[in-house]
């Protein structure tokens, strides 16, 4: 079969108009890479697609291909149990409706012996609505949280401090920047949407000093203020600072543990199951081999729970339990920040970030290498701010390997993410439907579109936010497929509306009935200028001090300013302060409304310049106010009144 009727076969488009009008088609050569680093899979006989059933709705027929001999016969089982069978005499297959929720193999056989496998999903008719009307969230980097008592860097206990915060201010929750697990020896590579696992946590959040077997060390003390003194998170101090005190924690527990903490790691363990295991083992032989996964022993290169089993029983046993030890107290803190919200009565308590990938050479990829290929890069093709194409970096998630895992490495994903929070948002959602992946060795201009089983993941995703009751914001900017929004909300996902890209083809800023409800909204992100940046211009000439097109005039900006002021008096607010776009924002109809921190602050600097590695300090600026002091630090009676319609206080 020729190459690129082969792609097309398996969902891949390898031609498309790029952002600049131009018709781009994939290289031969990268086209052939990008097929290899995909688990083989043949063209689906019968149907086409995943089945998915929708509990309380009308479940339309399933099409038969032209190609099948009828009748065919179905077998829909889990866990090798059959659970309903059929036979279908015409090319139209109703399935059963009362399959409880889960996640079925649909087997299919056809009158000439022909046979097709794929994934059937019941799942709830929409993802988790919450139970609340309208609120706001305030919205914070954790790790720049200043205060009097951590060693650096935002911790979990100054997120209670943030909750606490938000509950005086009104607000229904705190959201955070991704908690994802980083590379405890790569502690400069500090990009929270770059992580090691989407399954763990970032084990620096850690309030070492809250631990029941933490002995303070005075030595350290003089260092410690250094640290807290610093603008700038120096990650590499504090992470030095950090293990040693956790090495030390553990080695207390080990040597007198009470019952009843004793008791409560195993429960963790157990809760986290062979997943645990896996990733304790793998971090303990990162470290051993100190080479990527794919070029350790043979033996290792795949995860084998036999294998790490036998690893727990030798040598290894205590690094192993450590690592264990670490994500037990990351999990427990934050659960009792999770906690803290609720009883504080606040609407949604934490909101957390989901990476839209992960290091190719972390725990998720050597875990999950059916669904996540390692050769294959998320990206961009070519648009006008980006001419060349963007590759992230990051290894995502293929069509062929979550369907051949019943969608299991996506759900369990989901899990990790909401097992905390009471709202999360997708970075990057347009992956559901397609992802522009790039080949190892290529540039971005060569990769191609790979269509995702969009349908199915919609429904994994409502499964996993209905047995949570967790909220699901898709941040869906940029180029969105046509009828793509109106999909996502029919099942409950929630857009991500953000002011500074909300205006007309003239330039207008929309007005507040422009805003979907099932949304949340936000004037900017931690990739976008500060509103006091945005006003006055930083962001436009510090981007051209680096040497990075801003994509914008100084012409422009100050028209946007000027529409800004228009849109704002139409709602008669005659003031163009940040509490008067947030009065804007929270007469919206959408549910969710997030003010950041270092708007509040009146910060210039912005968190995140894409496209700069060191010439920026990126996820490492710090606030320059300690949490204990923030609230004097802005004008809580504006912000109550701004944000008045929705406020919890």
């Amino acid at each position: 079969m020729d190459l690129y009727a082969k792609a097309s076969d398996l969902g891949i488009t390898t031609e498309y108009i790029d952002g600049q009008g131009h018709r781009r088609v994939t290289d031969a050569a990268a086209l052939q890479t990008i097929l290899d680093a995909l688990p083989p899979r043949q063209p689906r006989r019968f149907i086409d697609q995943p089945v998915v059933v929708r509990l309380g709705r009308p479940a339309a027929p399933s099409e038969l291909s032209a190609g099948a001999k009828l009748p065919v016969g179905w077998t829909i089982s889990a866990g090798g149990k059959m659970m309903a069978k059929g036979e279908a005499r015409d090319r139209a297959i109703s399935w059963p409706q009362d399959l409880p929720v889960g996640v079925y193999r649909l087997q299919l056989n056809d009158a000439a012996g022909s046979t097709d496998e794929l994934p059937l999903i019941v799942a709830p008719a929409r993802a988790f609505g919450g139970d609340f009307d309208r609120c706001w969230l305030l919205a914070a980097q954790l790790y720049s949280v200043r205060s009097a008592r951590n060693w650096g860097m935002g911790d979990f206990t100054d997120l209670r401090g943030l909750i606490e915060l938000a509950h005086q201010l009104g607000a229904g929750g705190v959201g955070l920047n991704p908690l994802h697990a980083l590379f405890d020896d790569r502690p400069g590579d500090c990009s929270p949407y770059s992580p090691n696992s989407r399954l763990f946590l970032n084990a620096l959040y850690i309030d070492v000093e809250k631990l029941p077997e933490f002995r303070a060390d005075p030595r350290i003390n003089d260092k410690l203020a250094q640290l807290r003194a610093g603008d700038i998170v120096d990650y590499p101090a504090v992470a030095a600072s950090k293990w040693q005190a956790l090495r030390a924690a553990f080695a207390n527990f080990k040597a007198s543990p009470t019952l009843e903490r004793r008791q409560d790691f195993e429960r963790f363990r157990s809760e986290r199951g062979p997943l645990l295991s896996r990733f304790a083992c793998f971090e303990v032989l990162r470290k051993k081999f100190n080479q990527p996964w794919w070029e350790w022993p043979e033996e290792w290169r795949r995860p084998d729970d036999g294998k790490c089993s036998r690893l727990r029983k030798g040598a290894d046993f205590g690094e192993i339990e450590f690592v264990e030890f670490v994500q037990w107290n990351a999990d427990r803190q934050l659960a009792a920040c999770n906690a803290l919200a609720h009883r504080l009565g606040l609407k949604v308590g934490l909101y957390l970030d989901v990476a839209v990938g992960v290091q190719s050479d972390g725990f998720d990829a050597w875990n999950e290498q059916v669904a996540i290929s390692r050769l294959l890069g998320v990206g961009a093709p070519p648009d006008p701010l980006n001419t060349a194409g963007q590759d992230w970096g990051l290894a995502g998630f293929n069509a062929a390997g979550l369907e051949m895992r019943g969608f299991e490495p996506y759900r369990q994903m989901l899990r990790a993410s909401m097992r905390h929070a009471g709202a999360i948002r997708l970075d990057h959602v347009l992956g559901l439907k397609r992802l522009y992946l790039v080949p190892q060795g290529f540039g971005p201009e060569n990769g191609a579109y790979v269509q995702m089983p969009f349908e199915a993941l919609l429904a994994a995703t409502a499964q996993e936010s209905v047995a949570h009751r967790c909220v699901v914001i898709g941040e869906d900017l940029g180029t969105v497929p046509e009828g793509f929004r109106e999909q996502m909300n029919d099942w409950g996902i929630w857009s991500y509306l953000v002011m500074m890209f909300e205006r007309e083809d003239s330039g207008a800023f929309r007005g507040i009935d422009h805003y979907a409800a099932n949304a949340l909204v936000t004037f900017n992100t931690h990739d976008l200028a500060t509103y006091a940046g945005w006003r006055s211009f930083s962001d436009l000439k510090l981007k051209r001090s680096l040497g990075i097109d801003p994509g914008e005039s100084d012409e422009a900006r100050w028209r946007a300013l000027g529409m800004l002021d228009e849109v704002l008096r139409q709602n008669g607010i005659d003031r163009h302060d940040l509490y008067s776009v947030a009065a804007f924002l929270s007469r919206t109809r959408s549910r969710l409304l997030t003010i950041s921190l270092e708007d509040l602050l009146g910060l210039v600097d912005q968190p995140n310049i894409p496209g700069t590695v060191d010439e920026h300090p990126n996820w490492r600026r710090r606030l320059p106010v300690s949490i204990e002091h923030i609230a004097s630090a802005i004008d809580v009676e504006a912000l109550k009144n701004a944000t008045s319609e929705r406020s919890s206080a």
